[in-house]
């Protein structure tokens, strides 16, 4: 019975166990992306319980659950996903509209956007595409806080590019990343078309894996690839009118005869004196004031009788409606085994100043293949582009704006004609722009790397990447005889230029990637080797039998010859390394280190080390904030880091001589002490010789920038309000200073020395609200704003006051921005004799002149009478953008601007006084037509005069102008034709679009000028209208 009893208990026991088995399984499974790659560190969880894992780094997990349980899969930027348990499965997560999934280029290496610890700016390819912009970083202006670009309007499209201020006294242009090479060199030469993303690495967290080059910022390019599926080609057309949307109003003949008038009779001259051929009927009216009556015009202009009076616009003469053409072709395709992308080019920009022009051809090759299965993947990225351009005269608008409407643009037999009698010698523009149409040069350019890509195993991989940037620069400057009116000059000649910069770099990487449990390490390290030379050399020579380009060159020519030429080069050195640390995608931490050196620093400290560090916390992920689910994403972050600079001369650490035969380069006399390289000529003249030019430094280094880093970046309701929040506070020490020689150090004593610090500090904050409504009308608005303060915090005393930095040599410019300006205060006109007597003592006092405020109270206008008048940093900028998409139809507007920032206008010295620069009979702006007269007493134009006696060009308040703006920078409509019919016509896509750019600006009502972002003489920028067209087969 006993017995029995055992074995009925010892069958229950085995039926329970069985049972509860039975109620269990074990469940494998892969989560993927909507590509298809596996997701590394996802959550998968049994619903209502604590039982989970994380995928690993191949994107599978193992789990044992309940029978019939639900399992919870969730990763950072993607939709949550509930399943149904099963043995196997196979689950593909959906994308968040925020992208915190999306994968970033952070240098040498990837990460997710959720990841990052720095500050980083991801820009949308798609939006900037739609500014049409040859230089896809000028369509940058105003989309990324922080991030300054000033450019004209010129069919080249080059632009300056600022990354948190100015941090140097040097170089101070930001370093860029195409496809993993470096270079400086301008982006106008790359086809936008070809970019598929571009990011900005503002912080020294995420710059410093870069070292030396990174202390002014970082923008990283990515070109496209092929993806996997069947072959694609996309095809883009567009073509644009370009139009000078802002033009400078100026005298015509008959109002530049009324201001002349009216500045004779201020001065008690007589107008009919006048060597212009201007007649006047003038005289007194009974209060005895005088009144113009009439004013008359020789016929002709000079005693032959060749150059009739005009009234000529030289502003229409020499500009017109420009057109830009813009094709791009790109055929792409992918499979297991690799992929491939292919693309040609064509930019035709013809400007709107007559001749110049801009012409892109371009073509590129990206593929990559894979060897041996995942193992061994090889690949290139390579671009091939010549560009050619005929840029504007130098000071053209200038030259346009001051020469005289009077003349005509040709004499009577149809040559040039120019200034005659008492006409001022300048130039005919529409002559000028006619010889300089030959002056095009033409540049090649080669860019690209080769890699190669070794998985050994698991997480772990090791790529080689070299990389080469080769540019060669032609050139023919031609110079023809001048024969129009008192302006002759019978030299004719022309200079070939040849320019070739050669840069190549390897580099060897290895990543290792590692997932365990919640914790995921990534870990990279690697060696660089750069290399840069340049040469330029050229030949001049005079006198040529034949003025026609195809034989103007120097072996045809009979004249006096000339050569010139130089070369330079340095390499750079770099060790560095990373590692990433996330814990369940709540603590994320980061760790940098590089160490460079430079043949540019001498022996003493050619090396330098620029670590950095950051920390970053999503802090919704805990559990004081788990219950509120309105917030999707919640990340803070902190970063300490240094990176360098060193953008100096390649010979700045020698001692150099120059060779001196006794005459310049123009051949006359030279004056310069000649003496043999041993320095014992005692004194005698030698036929040749070497002299000075520079003391030698083996002790420079490296400029050192220290930025610290805090920011924020949300997600909330359901991802639609998003943004970023960043302060930073960067200090740059041992900035490179040429330092000016002493008389007691000898001739040529000048001498590199690190010897100045600057500060900025700044906030930058971006925000987005996006939604798509249940009728389908989608819409997504973004802003940003960015503000930053510079000073120079320590320089030599001689340097800080010699002006060359800022304080125009009148005070020391520490602790003031680079660039400030000092000068005298403006306060308004002499209206009254008493205003006078009561004023200050003032040296060319007078009525209806510029009053000068007596700063010091000593009752005398003098040097001492000056202060800081002007800074050349904005309050802040900013920049909002509205897409709109309904249906087949899109609309984008995209507004840019900058707000309290000051502008020097020389332009308002054409515009503000007769008699700015010295040289009379110049024309003038149309402002002079309402200058102070007593017959216009409330007029705050000083008075007209042919004499400067009040010395009113002088650096002043008068002269400094709010130089705010916003600017309509693109508008968009676009209509996609409906898949039905685009499929009819064998089409997956077709698109088309008109834009215009540059069409609204709204500006200070006390600015003067024509365009404050262009306040002065450089290329307009105009105002252009495009069509195109999107097609994708």
């Amino acid at each position: 019975m006993e017995n029995l009893r055992k074995i009925i208990v010892g069958f229950l026991l085995c039926f329970i166990g069985v049972v509860a088995n039975a109620q269990k399984i074990d469940v494998k499974g892969v989560v993927l992306d909507p590509t298809g790659e596996s997701v590394i560190g996802a959550s998968v969880i049994q619903k209502g319980t604590k039982t989970g894992t994380v995928t690993d780094i191949d994107g599978h997990f193992n789990l044992q659950v309940d029978n019939g349980a639900t399992l919870v899969i969730s990763y950072i930027g993607y939709e949550t996903v509930e399943a149904k348990a099963s043995t196997d499965m196979s689950v593909t997560l959906k994308e968040q509209v925020n992208d915190l999934n999306e994968v970033v280029v952070t240098g040498y290496t990837t990460q997710r956007k959720a990841d990052l610890t720095g500050a980083v700016s991801v820009v949308s390819v798609d939006e900037i595409a739609k500014q049409n912009e040859n230089n896809p970083m000028k369509a940058l202006q105003g989309r990324v806080p922080g991030m300054n670009i000033s450019a004209d309007g010129s069919p080249s499209g080059s632009a300056t590019v600022r990354i948190r201020g100015i941090g140097t006294l040097n170089n101070n242009d930001p370093l860029y990343i195409i496809d993993g090479v470096p270079t400086k060199a301008g982006m106008h030469e790359l086809n936008g078309s070809d970019i598929e993303s571009i990011q900005v690495l503002k912080d020294a967290a995420s710059a410093s894996i870069y070292g030396s080059r990174a202390a002014n910022g970082v923008i990283i390019i990515t070109t496209k690839k092929g993806k996997e599926g069947k072959v694609k080609v996309d095809v883009d057309a567009s073509i644009a009118a370009s139009m000078y949307a802002h033009k400078m109003d100026v005298l015509n003949a008959k109002q530049y005869g009324q201001v002349m008038w009216q500045a004779y009779v201020n001065d008690g001259m007589d107008p009919n004196t006048n060597g212009l051929g201007y007649r006047y009927d003038w005289g007194y009216n009974a209060q005895g004031q005088p009144v113009l009556n009439a004013i008359a015009m020789n016929k002709y202009l000079d005693a032959a009788g060749t150059t009739p009076a005009s009234d000529t616009d030289w502003f229409d003469e020499t500009t017109r409606t420009g057109v830009i053409q813009n094709y791009n072709v790109a055929v792409s395709n992918g499979n297991a085994k690799g992929s491939s992308y292919f693309s040609l080019g064509y930019y035709k920009n013809l400007g709107i100043i007559k001749t110049s022009d801009f012409e892109r051809y371009s073509a590129r090759m990206n593929s990559d293949y894979k060897l041996i299965g995942d193992v061994l993947t090889v690949g290139e990225n390579f671009t091939l582009n010549r560009t050619s351009e005929v840029q504007a005269p130098g000071g053209f608008l200038q030259n346009v704006l001051q020469f005289n409407p009077s003349l005509p643009v040709y004499t009577t037999d149809g040559s040039y004609a120019g200034p005659v009698g008492g006409y001022p010698d300048r130039e005919n523009p529409v002559a000028r722009l006619n010889r300089n149409r030959d002056n095009r040069y033409t540049y090649w350019r080669m860019f690209g790397d080769a890699w190669v890509n070794l998985k050994l195993f698991k997480g772990f991989n090791i790529r080689s990447t070299f990389g080469l940037d080769y540019s060669q620069k032609q050139q023919r400057i031609f110079t023809y005889p001048v024969t129009e009116g008192n302006v002759a000059n019978s030299t004719n000649a022309v200079e070939a230029k040849q320019e070739h910069w050669t840069k190549w770099m390897w580099n060897a990487v290895a990543t290792y990637n590692l997932v365990a449990g919640k914790n995921r390490f990534d870990a990279m390290a690697g060696i660089e080797l750069n290399r840069e030379d340049d040469v330029n050399f050229s030949g001049k020579k005079e006198d040529f039998i034949i003025l026609q380009p195809d034989y103007m060159w120097p072996d045809a020519a009979t004249g006096s010859a000339q050569a010139f030429g130089s070369g330079g080069g340095y390499s750079l050195v770099s060790f560095f390394g990373k590692v990433n640390y996330n814990y369940d995608d709540r603590y994320m931490a980061s760790l940098t280190l590089r160490h460079d050196g430079s043949s540019r620093f001498g022996k003493n400290n050619r090396f330098a080390t620029f670590p950095s560090m950051s920390l970053g916390w999503r802090i919704n992920h805990e559990n004081f904030l788990k219950d509120a689910s309105w917030i999707d994403d919640l990340k803070l972050r902190a970063s300490w880091g240094q990176t360098g600079n060193q953008e100096i001369s390649n010979l700045a650490r020698y001692t150099v001589y120059v060779s001196n035969y006794g005459v310049n380069e123009s051949g006359g006399q030279s004056y310069g002490t000649s003496y043999d390289i041993a320095g014992t000529n005692g004194g005698q003249t030698l036929n040749s010789g070497f002299k000075r030019n520079q003391i030698g430094n083996e002790n420079i280094k490296w400029e050192t920038t220290t930025q610290t880093n805090l920011g924020v970046d949300f997600s909330f309701f359901r991802n639609s309000l998003y943004g970023s929040f960043d302060w930073y506070f960067k200090k740059t020490k041992d900035i490179l200073v040429e330092m000016a020689g002493i008389a007691a150090m000898g001739e040529g004593s000048t001498q590199w020395i690190n010897a100045g610090e600057m500060e900025n500090r700044g906030l930058e904050f971006n925000v987005g609200y996006r939604k798509t409504t249940d009728y389908g009308f989608k819409y997504d608005i973004t802003a940003n704003i960015g503000t930053y303060r510079n000073k120079i915090t320590k320089l030599p005393a001689t340097v800080a006051a010699n002006g060359t930095f800022g304080g125009n040599g009148v005070k020391s410019v520490i602790g003031h921005p680079m660039g400030a300006q000092v000068g005298y205060v403006a306060d308004g006109i002499f209206k009254s004799q008493e205003e006078i007597d009561n004023h200050a003592k003032q040296e060319g006092a007078g009525l209806g002149r510029i009053r000068w405020k007596d700063l010091d109270g000593n009752g005398v206008i003098t040097e001492a009478d000056q202060d800081w008048i002007y800074n050349p940093v904005p309050d802040f900028t900013y920049g909002f953008n509205i897409y709109l998409e309904y249906k087949n139809f899109d609309f984008t507007a995209f507004f840019q601007g900058v707000q309290g920032v000051d502008v020097i206008s020389d332009l308002k010295k054409e515009t503000d006084i007769w008699a700015g620069l010295n040289i009379g009979f110049l024309n003038k702006g149309t402002r002079l037509l309402d200058a102070w007269t007593t017959t216009n007493p409330q007029s705050n134009i000083p008075a007209l005069s042919l004499s400067d006696n009040n010395n009113e060009k002088r650096v002043s308040t008068y002269w400094v102008e709010n130089g705010s703006y916003l600017k309509l920078r693109t508008v968009q409509l676009g209509y996609n034709l409906p898949n039905r019919i685009s499929k009819k016509l064998y089409m997956e896509r077709l698109r088309f679009y008109v834009s215009a750019q540059n069409l609204l600006t709204i500006k200070s009502k006390n600015f003067t000028g024509v365009d404050p972002e262009n306040p002065n003489y450089g290329y307009p920028i105009p105002l252009n209208l495009t069509f195109g067209i999107n097609v994708t087969f």
